[in-house]
């Protein structure tokens, strides 16, 4: 892990196309500025865990058979 000391309104560049910026500093709280393309997916940790968690008990789901397939759509 790399860990940088920055101040308020001084960023860090990650390639070419990303910067992250220290907008202000408040007690134990940073708030950052991510400047990123919009094909970028961010998320805070809390929110990508919980998406994940979702997608993993979704795929736990058992499939549908053919017959419910056909049920979901009509008489086939």
């Amino acid at each position: 892990m790399l860990i940088l000391t920055r101040k308020s309104g001084e960023s860090i560049t990650i390639g070419d196309d990303v910067k992250i910026m220290v907008v202000e500093v408040k007690g134990k709280q940073v708030r950052i500025g991510i400047d990123a393309p919009r094909s970028y997916i961010i998320h805070r940790e809390e929110v990508y865990i919980s998406i994940q968690e979702e997608n993993r008990r979704a795929a736990e789901g058992s499939p549908l058979s053919l017959s419910g397939i056909k049920h979901l759509f009509g008489k086939l």
